[in-house]
């Protein structure tokens, strides 16, 4: 018995490729207590997902002062650090998250140059 091609509207192809641009974000944000640096971190993934990934993200901040042991799981050498664990691949990306173009790279919103 031979399979009958699968036919799409024009609508539902459309729609089946675009999936990559409803992909949920799920991101971690270790920073150190709450100092200039981490606060700097905060406001700066903040804005960048809410301008490119408006409701399509999950943020969570992990003060390691307070929460020892994931940093530890996660191997956290150095805050802050983000890492998006979804859409694979993993990605982790250390610093005050201020070079706009590098974060929107490593998150994979942007092709590398």
């Amino acid at each position: 018995m031979e399979d009958a091609p699968i036919k799409y509207t024009q609508e539902e192809f459309e729609e089946s490729i675009g999936k990559s641009d409803e992909e949920k974000y799920i991101l971690r944000l270790y920073i150190t207590g709450i100092t200039p640096k981490s606060t700097r971190a905060i406001l700066n993934v903040r804005k960048i997902c809410e301008e490119n990934l408006k409701g399509r993200y999950e943020l969570e901040v992990i003060d390691i002062y307070q929460q020892p042991l994931l940093a530890k799981d996660q191997q956290i050498i150095a805050a802050p650090t983000l890492i998006k664990k979804l859409p694979l691949p993993l990605r982790r990306l250390i610093g005050d998250m201020s070079d706009k173009e590098r974060i929107l790279v490593g998150l994979d919103l942007r092709p590398k140059k």
